[in-house]
């Protein structure tokens, strides 16, 4: 397990991170149900499996199964004896956790009473990155950034990040926080796979320049990913895509990607879900990658990627099959301005 730099921080997280939505969903919840039903007692061995084999950071949020993923992950840290200091804790808040026109959104409200009732599931003194879950449309970025600055200037928040924001609103993110001098978003957790290469556009620009970490959720796009899919196949009746449709990718070049994967897979003798997993791990710009599982077997499969070595052809004919179509402004300069001419030397110098 290697590593990385959580953004400009002196943290560091394993290059895979234990994902737990699939923590805490009953059979009736209808959503929930579709991402999963642990309850402590399958949650308690994923976790000690996940810390086992180095991983150092769970991400949860307060919406899964409406606070009963964070409550499990809590208790599962006391039930196994971890050191606090030894686990990096992730969650989240802005997605609807009640009846009330204000239980959602990034009000400083909203922000300071979901922070004191996630400690509380939790049972922590403290949260390592905690993140704003969803783009929130009607309260002003300032007003969001002044109460996670609060939140760390408090200490019961150690960094801050956000989730699924577009780049140009992470960017006057960033501009304010800096003019205000507030703590600043470290991280961006995104959809990101090799059947979905989206945030290449924007997003991975606007990180490098910012030196901002990334966490990416769903490097499996939902399963489909797995193995269980392919051209042509029936869909697999206990997969959570075949009932949940979701993330939203373009078909056609997902099954082309699963093509590729299962060859160099085959060749290696690994599952597909590595080979997406290992591409994912070899972009310098990915910091840690979030890994969910139901059961012992698929996190196994999962924590194997670590160990898969993608050749320089094999990562080249990934990255060709999966590539995406080109938008204006890629296709007027191109994006790495391999066009520009060499500086200009005068003679005799």
């Amino acid at each position: 397990m290697k590593y990385n730099q959580l953004g400009r921080t002196g943290l560091f997280v394993s290059e895979l991170c234990l994902g737990t939505m699939t923590f805490g969903g009953n059979p009736d919840a209808g959503y929930w149900a579709a991402m999963g039903t642990l309850r402590q007692d399958a949650v308690d061995p994923l976790v000690e499996r996940a810390l086992a084999a180095g991983v150092n950071f769970i991400d949860t949020a307060n919406v899964y199964s409406n606070g009963e993923s964070e409550r499990l992950v809590g208790q599962s840290l006391r039930n196994l004896g971890v050191n606090r200091s030894d686990v990096v804790i992730a969650t989240k808040c802005t997605l609807q956790m009640g009846s009330g026109p204000n239980a959602q959104g990034a009000s400083r409200g909203h922000i300071m009473d979901s922070v004191k009732q996630s400690l509380d599931r939790l049972q922590l003194d403290y949260i390592d990155l905690y993140q704003i879950h969803a783009n929130d449309c009607v309260t002003p970025v300032e007003e969001t950034l002044r109460a996670l600055d609060d939140l760390v200037s408090q200490g019961l928040v150690r960094y801050v990040g956000v989730s699924n924001w577009r780049a140009a609103k992470i960017a006057k993110a960033l501009g304010v926080s800096a003019a205000a001098r507030y703590a600043r978003f470290e991280t961006l957790q995104a959809f990101y796979s090799i059947a979905g290469r989206d945030i290449e556009r924007e997003h991975v620009h606007l990180l490098k320049d910012e030196q901002m970490g990334l966490m990416v959720w769903s490097p499996l796009a939902g399963g489909l990913l797995s193995g269980k899919f392919g051209p042509g196949s029936s869909s697999p009746e206990d997969a959570r895509r075949s009932n949940f449709d979701y993330p939203i990718v373009d078909m056609d070049r997902a099954w082309a990607c699963i093509t590729e994967m299962r060859r160099i897979g085959d060749a290696q003798g690994v599952s597909v879900a590595r080979i997406a997993l290992a591409w994912l791990l070899a972009k310098s710009h990915v910091t840690s990658v979030i890994i969910g599982a139901k059961r012992l077997d698929q996190l196994e499969d999962n924590l194997g990627a670590v160990d898969v070595q993608l050749s320089a052809e094999d990562l080249a004919s990934l990255d060709a099959v999966s590539q995406l179509p080109p938008e204006y402004g890629d296709w007027v300069t191109g994006v790495d301005f391999t066009r520009r001419p060499a500086p200009f030397v005068p003679a005799g110098n």
